[in-house]
């Protein structure tokens, strides 16, 4: 189903009526902002300008339960609520309306003097809506990393990390599970001595810290006075690869549509700061336990100050994810990341296969340059098929933005947003 996002720039769309609803959203969002509200940020149940795509997303994590509800500000109208219920695995949503004379109400038959009055009133009888309200949504719980450094310094005491257990290991060392203070869980990537130029190593941490973004992993610190040169992070459980080839087979075609989502808000936020990442995989994706999903390893990721990063000559790329102008001529671009989405998009819904399955690295340049594209993988989408077409597209620049890409993702993940339920009459 297509659904309709206030924030998002996009196409505009018309409804049935000839109205442009894009436009209309957009100015009663920015509008709201703007507008004193009543305030009910003791309520845990009020969560404010939440959009109605990540309402549903927190319902449905594994930590809220049937019954679970919030209320957010209405997207379309400026002076009314939304109340959004969990049912089973599926989240339904009602329109708290105000009364002109004062009061709310989601059935007319029945209104309140307060918010605060409709919300304790559903928690005691269902009354015509879907299930009977339970416990408030549950909020994700973000770490505050302001606290991480010092006179807003990235250098930190060393000693103030301790290394719990050895998590991976990769090309500069190795990566440690660790705790900031004894108590803040953090990765610690640890440069292995004389592996490579300490230049290089930190040169990630130097990309990270221009970067600050929700889909993006968190730099908190370094440690590079002393040996081993130590480069400090939020810490994730898994990556998406091994995600997916794990419990994530247990993911339904819409949890992995908004992963992907969720992937292409945060290139979004690169493309618009004119960072190329240069490496875009599941494998470089990190996983929370809740789905919430951080773009990692900017060590091949650059600032392009042109269209274009020419890359040196020799320089090694995983070429079943790289673009055939990148591959062929070392030519990068934004638009050559998008070539890299679309692919892992096909790991998405194979559930980590490798892409090209039989092809050697040369058989895929060949047969790329020549036209060739994977065809559609099973139990996926014709609409997400297309998505991944429009990613492979032999011109770079008649592929889709990162922005757009998200938008289309995200409609592809939620239900109509005019799909609003009424309370039905209680028997």
């Amino acid at each position: 189903m297509i659904g309709k996002c206030a924030n998002r720039k996009r196409p505009q769309r018309l409804n049935n009526s000839g109205k442009i609803l894009s436009v209309l959203r957009r100015n009663i969002w920015a509008q709201k902002c703007l507008s004193p509200k009543i305030r009910f940020d003791p309520m845990k149940w009020y969560f404010g300008l939440i959009r109605r795509v990540d309402a549903e997303k927190l319902l449905l994590l594994n930590s809220n339960e049937h019954g679970a509800f919030l209320v957010r500000d209405s997207e379309s109208r400026q002076n009314d609520y939304s109340l959004s219920v969990r049912d089973g695995n599926a989240v339904k949503h009602y329109r708290i309306r105000q009364l002109d004379q004062g009061g709310f109400y989601i059935a007319r038959r029945r209104s309140f003097r307060t918010l605060v009055e409709l919300i304790t009133h559903y928690q005691r009888e269902q009354d015509g809506l879907c299930v009977l309200l339970k416990h408030p949504c549950k909020r994700l719980d973000v770490p505050q990393t302001c606290t991480f450094t010092y006179d807003d310094q990235w250098e930190i005491d060393r000693r103030s990390i301790r290394l719990v257990r050895q998590i991976g290991a990769g090309q500069f060392g190795e990566v440690w599970e660790g705790r900031w203070n004894h108590s803040t869980p953090v990765a610690v990537k640890m440069l292995k001595s004389g592996t490579t130029d300490p230049n290089d190593f930190l040169s990630e941490a130097q990309i990270m810290k221009k970067l600050r973004h929700p889909k993006l992993l968190q730099l908190y610190a370094v440690c590079t006075k002393d040996e081993p040169i130590l480069i400090i992070t939020e810490l994730m459980d898994q990556n998406l690869l091994h995600f997916l080839q794990g419990r994530g087979r247990n993911c339904a075609i819409g949890q992995l549509v908004e992963i992907a989502a969720q992937i292409a808000s945060g290139m979004s936020y690169l493309e618009e700061k004119n960072f190329i990442h240069r490496d875009l995989a599941a494998r470089n994706i990190l996983m929370s336990h809740t789905l919430c999903v951080k773009i990692a390893d900017f060590g091949l990721a650059r600032l392009i100050r042109e269209n274009e990063y020419e890359a040196r000559v020799g320089a090694r790329f995983p070429i079943k994810w790289t673009a055939p102008e990148a591959a062929n001529y070392n030519r990068f671009t934004v638009k050559s990341d998008v070539w890299s989405f679309g692919i892992l998009l096909t790991e998405l819904v194979t559930y980590g296969r490798l892409p090209y399955p039989g092809m050697t690295n040369a058989e895929v340049l060949q047969q790329v340059d020549s036209g060739y594209r994977m065809a559609c993988p099973a139990s996926c989408p014709v609409a997400l098929y297309d998505i991944m077409l429009q990613c492979w597209h032999k011109e770079p620049e008649k592929r889709p933005t990162f922005e757009t890409l998200q938008w289309k993702l995200e409609d592809l993940f939620i239900t109509d947003s005019t799909e609003y339920k009424e309370a039905t009459m209680a028997y």
